[in-house]
């Protein structure tokens, strides 16, 4: 069990959820002002993807990202700053249409230029997300893949590591698990790992099996402990004692979830709120940014 508790907050995701809460978070003003929202009800990571100001459409502007991190800089709210940068694969959709450099013709393949990851880190995050698998899922517009091969995992990873960050590595199945290891013995991922096991994505491990999930990953992989890593999932609540009960951090936050309870949209705040009362009930605490940093071995905001 673990009672020294991160918990991270997705604040808005890159999903078609505009429609499906009244206060998805849009804008950057609006984003920033959720990030520190999460934050002060306690939350140690700000999870920040960005999004169209005029369509809601998730978006790879780096811009935007440096508007939402000068933002909660100049608040001098204190919480560790991940963007979630575009990743180094390919997302391809029934009947869509985007030609970009790297898309073969007559394809559906839509590229994420590796160059926007280089730039975000002009943006001095702390931490930086890395996908490690492709995986099928639903997100409201119909059926998804998103491609990420071995070789743009490598790739992500030297530019990650080149700017000075501490990676995450995103996990959708074992085998993202797998090729996260993979890319720390290749030297692509510095210090300790961090691994973020996302649960109840279509077609990602589901909820419901989420006793079998972490254990799968603590006793597989060669026999190693999986050491520092985080869950998240629709099924938030749940979650967040199930992960903390098997050694875990946690991730709440409108990315993942929308309710507060059934049928009853939540905040931001709202849901890290809920999140640290279950933590504090078991007996634990929620980790400060500052001391988020400490155990994660991250490098000083804006050094």
């Amino acid at each position: 069990m673990n009672t020294d508790v991160i918990i991270s907050c997705p604040v808005t995701g890159a999903g078609d959820t505009v429609n499906r809460h009244p206060a998805i978070p849009v804008t950057p003003k609006e984003i920033a002002d959720a990030a520190i929202e999460a934050a002060q009800a306690g939350a140690a990571i700000a999870h920040i993807h960005v999004r169209d100001p005029q369509s809601g459409q998730h978006s790879h502007d780096v811009e935007l990202f440096r508007e939402v991190a000068e933002r909660v800089r100049s608040s001098d709210t204190d919480v560790v700053h991940q963007p979630r940068p575009p990743a180094a694969a390919a997302t391809s959709s029934p009947g869509e249409r985007r030609p970009r450099a790297s898309s073969r013709p007559g394809t559906d393949l839509v590229a994420r230029p590796s160059s926007a990851t280089r730039r975000v880190g002009e943006l001095h995050p702390e931490i930086c997300t890395l996908d490690c698998g492709s995986y099928n899922f639903a997100d409201g517009n119909g059926d998804r893949t998103s491609r990420h091969r071995p070789n743009w995992a490598r790739r992500q990873a030297r530019l990650i590591q080149d700017a000075g960050v501490k990676a995450e590595i995103e996990c959708f199945d074992l085998g993202h698990v797998r090729l996260g290891r993979q890319l720390v013995e290749e030297g692509l991922v510095d210090g300790d790992p961090l691994f973020q096991l996302c649960l109840g994505i279509p077609w990602a491990p589901r909820p419901d099996t989420v006793d079998a999930w972490p254990t799968q990953c603590a006793t597989g992989c060669r026999q190693r402990p999986l050491g520092r890593h985080s869950a998240s999932a629709a099924w938030q609540m749940p979650m967040v004692a199930q992960a903390m009960l098997l050694g875990g951090h946690v991730r709440v936050g409108l990315e993942d979830n929308l309710y507060l309870s059934k049928g009853v949209h939540g905040s931001n705040g709202q849901l890290v709120e809920k999140a640290r009362g279950i933590i504090e009930g078991l007996g634990g605490r929620a980790m400060t940014p500052a001391q988020a940093r400490d155990h994660l071995g991250l490098r000083k905001p804006g050094s």
